[in-house]
């Protein structure tokens, strides 16, 4: 019992059938490389343009918070306390930077499992 695609192939020379497989194997290649690998760059670009934003928006709360310690406390932070905003807003960037660290570690623990 003869498939129906062999039909067509019986007319077909070796050079023809050689010609058929590699347009078969350069195909399934790109549909299982190329296209995954498309669509996670575009993940990647969204992760990066994220990233890029959350850390400038960071940075810009950090600077509106020290501005306001400066500007806002009126007389607390004159004198030989002048130091003391720029520390509290370096604790403050510290504690967000160790937060980041411990929920990266907690991400590789979990990928590992």
């Amino acid at each position: 019992m003869a498939r129906r695609d062999d039909r067509g192939k019986k007319d077909k020379s070796l050079p023809g059938e050689a010609q058929e497989l590699w347009q078969l194997v350069v195909g399934y290649a790109k549909q299982e490389t190329f296209d995954p690998v498309r669509s996670l760059g575009r993940w990647v670009g969204f992760g990066l343009g994220g990233a890029l934003l959350g850390s400038l928006g960071a940075v810009l709360l950090l600077l509106g918070a020290l501005r306001l310690l400066q500007t806002e406390t009126g007389e607390a932070f004159d004198g030989n306390l002048t130091f003391v905003p720029y520390l509290v807003v370096l604790v403050v960037s510290g504690a967000i930077a160790a937060g980041a660290m411990k929920a990266r570690e907690r991400g590789q623990r979990k990928g590992r499992l």
